[in-house]
């Protein structure tokens, strides 16, 4: 049955006309003309030897905010030409004009940087003081902080502008690869077809085993066609990486990705170490799915296969309903948000040769808009990327009005109201579950996310930091790769994956991403994050979306210890917390060993 509600996103209402928009190749030369502006500004400043006024910081400051605002936008609206059809290559020209731009404003603000460096502390804590400027100081803080760390401003532009055909153009080359990837399968009245990446992902957890046997089988073969050309990629992104640290002194890999998510390593090991100690559990949880699907154990395309009732597709129609009725029950206003975001057409989900594999959600912060990206099959685990992306959606929208450095949050912040979104829509399915199928359904799905971040996500995790361990010795060949891959699998999943994905370093656009290094663990804090905050919402009801909505604002102001500190009244440096939401996260394992049990 067709859907009553658009299935493909409106970019005609960001700007009109696609890859070809004359709206959006003015937006550009705008963008450049006022990147020329602050960088001969900045020049001239540097040149003439004195410090500059305080008025001339708070203006620069303000025409950066702009600049950054329109550049996000942008970013943003080439990613979802790119993602929607990876054969546009007006659109392909586009993301290479942005990425320019970006590396452009990249050089300006090293200058820009300098000259916060330059004040003395007296005039840094005025000028701080100011009525433009303090809703903005822990973002200020933090750069003129960090500038300390880098190398000098002129040698940072350098490496900036280098990055453009380096760095960055081994990044956009993984998009043209993928963009080749074209998977065969065989329909079941014996038509030979072809699927995008999107399409094929969504056979590996398809209900019939024999379907996602032959869909991994194939999944392995076409990644491992392109994993030489992928190796090249990721040993020439993490050695321009490594070198650069090393020309700033910093010795481990771990530092760029700690200050981006705004967390110290103690948090960061406080959580791996919960993580760890609640594996165990899981692992009983994957040894009972084994059994039902009559496996010894699961291999890496029966993780997510779906029990129970979950084989019945639910329609986007109903999908949609049923996440703006559950979203009611925390926040009127978050389900109005919701229907807005259906009903305006913000999000792509039809299911069509073409698009990019995945999920995401971008925003747009000039048009105070977001869109979200997916290819909706309608399994349930479709509907919880859908409620994942919309927590998403509403993050961004609630910070619309904040100054555009203020909302320079991180992505492991990012990933907390995702999750929270989750964990509203399967909490309130499962607790209104009519019979055993559905309740097993549902249970299965919640604890099918719980191995996602629990393990795959730590797998990745283990895999990256070891590769740049290696790295630092010379480039890894694709057999290296793959070993250390299995490897990290193997552990994470702490002995109960059969068949493992050695090749999955190929299919993962995470590893090629060159704004965010070890874009893995995010997502598990997020979801950890997320835990806690729901069971701080479980026990005050209705009256914590208020407060869950201050504590999204304050994601961009403050480090992650002092947003838990600030609004939740906990550390995250010590295990505690982390414990707590660890038995949150796990705490359907007993119901489903119960509902599974044998007479």
């Amino acid at each position: 049955m067709p859907s009553s509600l658009p299935m493909s996103w409106n970019l005609e209402t960001i700007y009109a006309g696609g890859s070809g928009s004359a709206a959006f190749a003015e937006e550009l030369k705008g963008v450049e003309r006022d990147i020329e502006e602050l960088t001969r500004g900045l020049a001239d400043a540097s040149e003439g030897g004195a410090d500059a006024s305080l008025e001339q910081l708070s203006a620069w400051t303000e025409l950066v905010q702009s600049i950054l605002m329109r550049l996000r936008q942008s970013d943003s609206f080439v990613g979802c030409l790119q993602a929607q059809e990876m054969k546009d290559a007006a659109a392909n020209g586009l993301n290479d004009r942005v990425k320019t731009l970006m590396a452009k404003f990249s050089a300006a603000l090293t200058s820009y940087d300098e000259q916060l460096l330059r004040m003395d502390d007296a005039s840094w804590t005025s000028w701080l003081g100011t009525a433009n400027v303090s809703p903005v100081a822990f973002y200020l803080n933090e750069r003129r902080e960090l500038v300390k760390e880098k190398l000098p401003p002129k040698e940072e532009a350098l490496a900036a502008e280098l990055a453009i055909d380096g760095y960055h153009g081994w990044g956009d080359f993984y998009n043209t690869i993928v963009s080749r990837i074209r998977f065969e399968i065989t329909d079941s009245d014996g038509t030979p077809k072809q699927l995008s990446a999107g399409q094929m992902h969504n056979r590996l957890s398809h209900k019939d085993r024999a379907v996602r046997a032959a869909a991994f089988a194939e999944w392995e073969r076409e990644w491992s066609e392109q994993a030489d050309l992928c190796s090249d990629t990721l040993n020439r992104i993490s050695g321009f990486r490594l070198k650069l640290y090393e020309k700033r002194g910093w010795g481990s890999a771990l530092k760029e990705p700690l200050a981006i998510n705004r967390m110290s390593e103690a948090t960061l090991n406080a959580m791996w170490g919960a993580v760890n100690e609640g594996k165990p559990l899981l692992v009983r949880y994957m040894e009972r799915k084994a059994k039902l699907l009559g496996l010894e154990k699961l291999d890496w395309h029966d993780v997510n296969a779906p029990l129970g009732a979950a084989g019945k597709a639910v329609p986007y129609d109903k999908a949609a309903a049923i996440i703006t009725e559950q979203f009611r029950a925390f926040s009127p206003d978050l389900a109005e948000f919701t229907e807005m975001a259906f009903r305006e057409a913000w999000i792509e989900a039809e299911d069509r040769p073409g698009k990019r594999p995945g999920g995401f959600c971008t925003s747009f912060p000039k048009s105070e808009a977001t869109r979200i990206f997916m290819t909706y099959s309608g399994t349930p685990s479709n509907v919880s990327t859908l409620a994942h992306e919309l927590g998403h959606a509403y993050h961004q929208h609630v910070m619309n009005d904040l100054p555009p450095f203020a909302q320079e949050y991180a992505s492991n912040v990012a990933e907390t109201a995702s999750t929270f979104a989750e964990m509203i829509v399967s909490d309130s399915a499962l607790s209104s579950a009519s019979d055993r199928e559905e309740k097993l359904a549902l249970l299965d799905d919640k604890l099918s996310n719980a191995v996602s971040y629990f393990m795959d996500i730590h797998s990745r995790f283990l895999f990256e930091q070891r590769f740049y361990e290696r790295r630092k010795q010379g480039m890894l060949t694709v057999q290296e790769l793959c070993r250390l891959m299995e490897e990290a699998q193997r552990e994470a999943f702490g002995g109960a994956l059969g068949e493992a994905h050695p090749h999955f370093w190929v299919s993962k656009l995470h590893f090629y991403l060159t704004d965010v290094p070890f874009y893995n663990y995010p997502y598990t804090f997020g979801y950890l994050f997320s835990c806690g905050i729901y069971a701080q919402a479980k026990k005050e009801g209705g009256d914590f979306a208020s407060r869950y909505v201050a504590l999204l604002r304050d994601t961009g102001l403050m480090m992650v210890e002092d947003l838990a500190q600030k609004h939740l009244g906990v550390r995250l440096d010590e295990a505690d917390f982390w414990r707590e939401a660890v038995k949150v996260a796990l705490a359907d394992v007993d119901a489903f060993l119960a509902l599974t049990e044998e007479g």
